[in-house]
């Protein structure tokens, strides 16, 4: 860059605080754009489009003509589908802004204890349906908000427990159709519609529920847990991945490596965080 347009632009002390207000207003626009696709398929398509990126400079440099020709028709093709690909993401972006949730920061760590009577409630519900082979779709959230799928559902906003979440799924009923959705360490919605998989290698004996379970993980971060209404089997989606035949304590060691222990991680490091800043503003205060 010109060092003239440099000693233009901070010339004067209002310049540079202008400029760091401009930096700083994209940089927290694009840190929250970064929040809302984190743990959704869109984070996977990201990290591919920045590997592209940094081949076509690769290419670039050293000259391979053919390769610049062929990434450049990538990127031709890449901005037409993109926005489509996308469109999820971008329609909850503009949903968030017209509700004023864009630049809202709710936590969404609940304590330890919360999240084992959670996991309890849950499998206790869970074998009671399985026993009595009712079928149910039961998501849980965590890093990824599911807002697109969770106004399709009916509003609950419930302490999570065994018993409710049983009558929920009473065959004949108005809820049990759809998803129970526990969002934030409540029971957030209910006879919720979720995106089918389209995954053809799933067994063909697998209905809807399985194949909504297996969707949004296949789209988020959530975890959902199935029980066929014809067999009474419990199954546990996440990442993708469809994991079945599961009995009460194989459902609750998983649920607690991916929600207990996940969790003691987090406040392990938030103690951490808390303990290092309050020694720091006591060694300030000291000086």
């Amino acid at each position: 860059m010109d060092l003239t347009i440099l000693s233009g632009v901070f010339a004067s002390p209002w310049n540079i605080i202008r400029a760091l207000i401009d930096i700083s207003i994209v940089s927290y626009v694009l840190y929250r754009i970064l929040l809302l696709i984190k743990g959704t398929r869109a984070e996977q398509l990201l990290k591919g489009l920045i590997i592209l990126l940094v081949f076509s400079v690769v290419a670039s440099f050293l000259n391979l003509d053919m390769v610049n020709w062929f990434v450049e028709k990538l990127w031709i093709v890449f901005a037409i589908t993109i926005p489509i690909v996308f469109q999820p993401e971008l329609r909850r972006i503009l949903e968030q802004i017209g509700r004023g949730k864009f630049f809202s920061t709710q936590s969404k760590f609940i304590q330890i204890e919360g999240y084992q009577k959670i996991v309890n409630e849950i499998t206790d519900a869970v074998t009671v349906l399985s026993r009595n082979r009712v079928g149910a779709l039961i998501v849980i959230t965590r890093e990824a908000e599911l807002d697109e799928y969770l106004d399709s559902g009916f509003d609950i906003d419930a302490t999570v427990s065994a018993g409710l979440l049983v009558n929920i799924f009473v065959p004949n009923t108005p809820l049990h159709d759809g998803a129970a959705v526990i969002n934030k360490g409540r029971l957030e919605k209910a006879a919720c519609f979720l995106p089918l998989s389209d995954n053809p290698y799933l067994d063909k004996e697998l209905g809807t529920r399985h194949r909504a379970g297996l969707g949004i993980s296949e789209v988020s971060d959530a975890i959902s847990i199935i029980v066929s209404e014809e067999t009474g089997a419990i199954s546990l989606a996440k990442d993708g991945q469809l994991n079945r035949y599961l009995d009460k304590q194989s459902l609750k060691d998983m649920l607690g490596k991916d929600l207990i222990i996940r969790e003691k991680w987090s406040e392990t490091f938030r103690r951490r965080w808390s303990s290092d800043r309050k020694k720091q503003e006591k060694k300030h205060n000291g000086s």
